[in-house]
């Protein structure tokens, strides 16, 4: 019987001709019935099958065919891939198939071109699909959509019901994912096993489509574990073994589908050849829940001397020496709002962090710092620190509200180092420590409670020594006493302050460009100039005047209203693209894809990729002493090395999964490929590593 159903169905695939006339009602739905030049709508293939009838998913497993479509489009109209809902997985004679009953939308995007003329249009398809039942029938249909094009859009009638369907697509997987290859093939049959993190539920594996041959997931649906683990067998029909394996993974419980696509790796590599550098840092740490733990503590701790906290320590030492003959009680108690400040920050960060997974976006360690407006706020603050370590100003509070903070003496002092806590959190992002890149890579792929707990203890790690300070009050008579020397050290740390503003000005230019950035530069000086009014005019004379109030309203107007909204147009920044590698420098860079490195390996060349940003110091610290330097670079052409750049300066889905499938929140990520696909990359250091380490790496990849 078996035989007799496959037989059949290559009986419809082969001939036109079907063994009856097809059932199936097919239309074509949008989401407008009229668009804007230049604008994009939603349409969806709908095909309405009988009871009892299917029609297939894009991979329709043992037998079957997908459905296809052939657009006839009017010039200046383009069509996206279609997008699949989540399918159903039948079992019929031992075969199973992936298929959809009753109604299915299969949905598309067209682009409108800025050039396209108004007025009325006409969108044209031919769909070709099987459907089936105990027997199949293929079937064919030309249909069409009448749209408008015209200076205001308007919804049609199924606007709200392709929404509906539009957020019931398959996701982005949110869980850590492994591939790997078991064993050696025997002729032409393989197996492989992926592992998912994911919480515990039952999960149904349907694997995609191969062009090499064909997938065979374990039957029914698994519990996960820790992690939950799929065996499965491939077919091949080609010479070459797939690189990758993709597909759904569908959660019973409620029927939604995520998306995978993990590199297979060979799990018969030796040791030998998968050691990195990166042992120096976390060889001795284990991979288990509680090892990832220890690493997120030590990574927090490590972020206290790294070039983007270090700033905010000239705060923090003037005020531990200024509290050195102050009431042990009141010490700790600062201390204790300064680890509050830490932990609440960090708390924020994973609470975004798992609104943007949850909305199927893709988070990350620093990705704020993507964010220009972010970019622009965070350097007028830090701007505005400095100036008040020069004196140009003074946060002091009203007279009444400083009476009142007298007689609550043991309140004193609980902003500022609440305050202190939270911008040394702020400052820390863009810094990946030693541990901590790893840590919260693995972190970012758990549930909610887990990814909580992980920022928490890279709070606690950051928090610690000054929290720590403050509880031994003894240690704090080691510090020099209170003196006029203060007030010249004070200034002396605005100066690291105010470089560290200039750092992040200057990263803006990548967002709005070098042509705009004068106009970032122009905000600074005239609000700048606006604090120094506050303090100068304002704080300092016994009767504000009317012409100070009046003078800061002006500079603070013009520096928002003209030189933000007006010229640079801060809140609308230009559309950036990966599209082409920075090329400055010794090596010559070109745009990371996970396409091209498959690609260079089969051309028998090691690929070296670095995934960096703007914002991140330990990226550029790395790069300028370990990899644009001169041996680097000729070593790298004389090994034939392909080097491939993935900027992660802005917001990259395809760079924040790769991070993700290495176990990283954040960059830097810097890998080294073997040209043989079946081995696995090197990883070096997520912290500082040497140019001889990176020699050594790119040695042991060499092709001999």
């Amino acid at each position: 019987m078996r035989f007799f159903t496959l037989l059949l169905t290559i009986w419809a695939l082969l001939f036109d001709v079907g063994l009856a006339e097809s059932l199936t009602r097919v239309r074509l739905v949008s989401d407008l019935v009229s668009v804007q030049p230049g604008g994009k709508l939603t349409v969806a293939i709908e095909l309405i099958m009988p009871t009892g009838w299917h029609t297939y998913w894009r991979n329709p497993g043992d037998a079957g065919q997908a459905t296809k479509v052939v657009w006839s489009l009017p010039v200046g109209f383009s069509a996206s891939e279609l997008q699949w809902p989540v399918p159903i997985s039948l079992v019929e004679d031992g075969l199973t198939v992936y298929a959809y009953t009753s109604t299915v939308r299969l949905l598309t995007s067209i682009s409108v071109s800025k050039e396209v003329a108004l007025g009325n249009h006409q969108l044209g398809a031919t769909i070709f699909w099987l459907e089936c039942e105990k027997s199949c029938v293929k079937g064919s249909e030309v249909v069409s959509l009448p749209l408008t094009v015209s200076t205001q859009q308007a919804e049609s009638p199924d606007a709200l019901l392709l929404r509906q369907h539009f957020s019931a697509l398959p996701k982005s997987l949110p869980f850590l994912q492994n591939g790997t290859w078991m064993g050696v093939a025997q002729g032409d049959i393989r197996r492989a096993q992926l592992s998912i993190s994911a919480p515990p539920d039952l999960w149904m594996i349907m694997p995609d489509k191969a062009a090499e041959g064909q997938w065979t997931a374990e039957k029914g649906p698994l519990r996960s574990g820790d992690p939950a683990t799929w065996t499965l067998t491939f077919n091949r029909f080609e010479q070459e073994w797939p690189s990758r394996l993709k597909g759904l993974l569908i959660r019973s419980s409620d029927r939604v589908g995520y998306e995978f696509d993990v590199d297979l790796k060979s799990a018969l590599l030796s040791s030998k050849t998968s050691v990195s550098t990166e042992s120096l840092n976390t060889a001795n740490l284990s991979t288990s829940f509680w090892g990832m733990l220890v690493a997120a503590l030590l990574g927090g701790l490590v972020l206290n001397i790294m070039p983007c906290v270090l700033p905010v320590l000239a705060l923090k030492v003037l005020g531990f020496v200024g509290q050195a003959n102050q009431k042990p009680g009141r010490v700790r108690l600062l201390g204790s709002v300064y680890g509050a400040g830490v932990l609440t920050s960090f708390l924020a960060l994973a609470l975004l962090v798992i609104a943007v997974k949850s909305t199927g976006g893709t988070a990350s360690w620093g990705m704020q710092f993507q964010n220009p407006k972010f970019l622009l706020l965070m350097t007028l603050l830090v701007l505005l620190v400095a100036l008040n370590l020069f004196g140009v100003f003074e946060v002091i509070l009203p007279g009444k509200a400083m009476q009142s903070a007298s007689d609550l003496s043991g309140k004193d002092g609980l902003g500022g180092a609440f305050f202190n806590g939270v911008l040394a959190t702020l400052l820390a992002t863009p810094c990946t420590a030693p541990f901590l890149g790893v840590s919260l890579g693995y972190a970012l792929a758990q549930s909610t409670p887990v990814i909580i707990l992980f920022f928490l203890t890279s709070g606690i790690g950051l928090a610690l020594p000054y929290v720590l300070l403050c509880w031994q009050p003894a240690w704090l008579r080691y510090l020099p006493r209170p003196g006029n020397w203060m007030v010249t050290f004070k200034v002396a740390m605005g100066f690291p302050v105010l470089a560290t503003a200039v750092w992040l000005s200057t990263l803006t230019t990548s967002h709005y460009g070098a042509d705009r950035s004068f106009w970032v530069g122009l905000f600074l000086v005239v609000m700048a100039m606006a604090a120094w009014i506050y303090g100068a005019v304002i704080q300092r004379s016994a009767k504000a005047s009317i012409a100070g109030w009046l003078t800061l309203t002006f500079l603070v107007i013009m520096a928002f209203g003209w030189f933000l909204e007006r010229e640079l147009d801060w809140r609308h920044p230009p559309t950036r693209s990966r599209a082409s590698a920075k090329s400055e420098g010794l090596i010559g860079w070109k745009p990371w894809s996970s396409e091209a490195v498959t690609q260079f390996r089969k051309e028998g060349r090691s690929v070296l990729v670095d995934f960096t940003a703007d914002w991140c110091t330990t990226c550029q610290i790395n790069k300028r002493r370990a990899i644009e330097v001169e041996r680097v670079a000729q070593r790298i052409i004389e090994l034939k090395v392909a080097p491939l750049m993935g900027d992660f300066t802005f917001d990259d889905p395809a760079i924040a999964a790769e991070l993700r499938r290495f176990k990283r929140a954040g960059v830097p990520l810097v890998l080294i490929f073997p040209a043989d696909l079946n081995q696995e990359p090197i990883v070096m250091s997520d912290g500082l590593f040497s140019a001889d380490d990176l020699l050594k790496a790119l040695e042991q990849v060499a092709v001999k």
